[in-house]
């Protein structure tokens, strides 16, 4: 019988990437309150300190929570399956063992290629994140940059040296938790309305979490 350890390496995989999950590409993008020709933001700061971020965060932790303990699950079925089998090898006709074999390899094969799609989809989740938070953001930003009369917002990241400079961050992170709070625009709030348009029917859900 095959080892089991691929299972142990899915988990191992999905666990790899969130420690950096705060972590967030160089955006140098229109954004926006004293007033100043350059602005900047850290967006790094933006993802790890507004609802909507921490939000996000937790999302992706939870779905990364559901998978390691399904890829455990399974594990556990599939090592209790292994020792089923073999103990039968005693008890039938070598045909009919190889024909379970091949049977129980098949269905490893499967699980196999099921939890590495979700380890996949969950790590291109993760990537997607910080860059769709910063595109519902993006028109707070603007706004700001239109308050203070601004010509651009660099990353503060990039910055090596500045004078001059108006850091607009914590306000950024203000006007973001009073604008958007803490969940996608097109999403159900909680109490089922579609907080893009305030209607009451529900909005179509998105592609469901692995389970």
């Amino acid at each position: 019988m095959p080892v089991l350890a691929f299972l142990r390496y899915v988990m191992a995989a999905t666990c790899l990437g969130f420690a950096g999950l705060g972590g967030m590409p160089a955006f140098a993008q229109p954004v926006g309150i004293a007033e100043s020709d350059v602005l900047v933001v850290n967006p790094e700061r933006l993802f790890a300190e507004t609802r909507l971020g921490k939000s996000m965060t937790a999302e992706l932790q939870a779905e990364r929570d559901r998978l390691i303990t399904m890829n455990r699950t399974l594990e556990s079925q599939l090592e209790s399956e292994e020792k089923t089998l073999t103990e039968l090898r005693a008890e039938i006709s070598a045909e009919e063992f190889r024909d379970l074999a091949d049977a129980f390899d098949a269905k490893v094969q499967q699980i196999r290629q099921d939890s590495e799609r979700r380890a996949r989809d969950l790590e291109r989740n993760r990537s997607q994140a910080p860059i769709t938070f910063l595109r519902v953001v993006e028109p707070v930003l603007a706004d700001i940059m239109r308050d203070a009369n601004a010509a651009v917002i660099l990353d503060s990241r990039s910055v090596l040296l500045s004078a001059g400079v108006v850091d607009i961050t914590s306000i950024a992170v203000a006007r973001i938790d009073a604008e958007i709070g803490d969940e996608l625009p097109g999403r159900p709030s909680s109490d089922g309305t579609d907080r893009a348009n305030g209607s009451d029917d529900p909005a179509q859900p998105e592609t469901e979490a692995p389970q």
